[in-house]
């Protein structure tokens, strides 16, 4: 009897398209913003970038007072971001992908939960990146499991995609639950002061087909009722069937890409957007090595072959008259 042997490959296109969208995220916050938005005093917290402490790791406290120093590394932050995104090598680039995350969310003055969530992200996907073998992380994993270390390297991906899954379970089930205790949300009018909202309502071209439906009764109550059914759901998307996580992921991807129209919040939308795709999507291949038993390692006993026979004709009886 043969044994079977599972080994999951975390290497697939799934964790590479979030890999993808992460990055792109923060290289539009660093591209899109200029050196004096990014890098300029705050009230209450001082001069950025900050300096002191685990902060003084940031790349950007290279050139903390010199402007053209501070735009050549937001330039170079960029640059490397992209190759990120283009999938190249995921080996190499996952430890820079996660330093300048960290440059960006500790050395920036306007950082926000979209920098936040792809640096963790960012982190989690140095273990399954480190392990991959593949040139571009569009390409198909490995056929077959490998050597040994390579098996270590495939427990250790998996176990990072594990506890992304876990991580993004505990982001959207703290987003459900912390807005029940406001009446707002529970009464079903929350969205109405969030889309008129001078700083994150809908901006004035979609503010023309928001207004109406946030100003009936049923349309602001859908607005603010279905975020948290969907946050919800994607809470406890690892225990719905596959069929139902897709339809929770789509829905996911809607509600953070409607975030990124009528909040302008897109760096969030496209780290949430990534984790989305781990959490609901097969992030891997199951690769079955056979192993046979001992009793079956002994030759065969040769079968001596089998002399042909001639074959019958038969045929009908004579009938003979008598």
């Amino acid at each position: 009897m043969a044994a079977d042997r599972l080994v999951r490959l975390p290497w697939s296109n799934v964790y590479g398209l979030a890999r993808t969208l992460v990055a792109l995220g923060t290289a539009g916050t660093l591209a899109f913003s200029s050196v004096d938005t990014l890098f300029r005093p705050v009230a209450l917290a001082g001069d950025f970038p900050a300096c002191e402490g685990a902060t003084s790791a940031s790349v950007f406290c290279l050139a903390k007072d010199d402007h053209t120093g501070l735009l050549w590394l937001k330039w170079l932050c960029v640059l490397l971001l992209l190759i990120v995104a283009s999938g190249w090598r995921p080996r190499l680039t996952a430890v820079p992908h996660a330093y300048v995350n960290y440059s960006v969310f500790a050395g920036i003055a306007i950082s926000d939960g979209g920098d936040q969530i792809g640096l963790v992200l960012s982190m989690l996907f140095i273990l399954p990146a480190l392990g991959d073998p593949r040139r571009w992380h569009w390409q198909a994993p490995p056929s077959d499991e490998g050597s040994r270390a390579r098996r270590g390297w495939a427990l250790i991906g998996s176990s990072g995609l594990l506890m992304l899954r876990l991580q993004m379970c505990v982001v959207y089930f703290t987003a459900c639950v912390a807005k029940l205790p406001h009446q707002e949300w529970y009464d079903g009018t929350a969205m109405w002061y969030w889309s008129t909202n001078l700083s994150f309502g809908a901006p004035p071209w979609l503010a023309a087909v928001v207004r109406p439906v946030v100003s009936t009764p049923w349309g602001v109550a859908l607005m603010t009722w279905l975020p948290l059914l969907i946050e919800i759901t994607l809470a406890v998307a690892p225990l719905l069937p596959q069929r139902v996580r897709c339809a929770a992921m789509w829905a996911g991807l809607l509600f953070h890409f409607s975030i990124g129209l009528m909040m302008g919040l897109w760096s969030f939308a496209l780290a949430m957007a990534g984790g989305i795709l781990v959490l609901c999507l097969p992030s891997g291949a199951t690769i079955a090595r056979r192993r046979a038993h001992p009793t079956a390692e002994a030759p065969a006993e040769p079968v001596e072959p089998v002399e042909p026979v001639e074959p019958t004709t038969l045929r009908p009886p004579v009938r003979t008259a008598g």
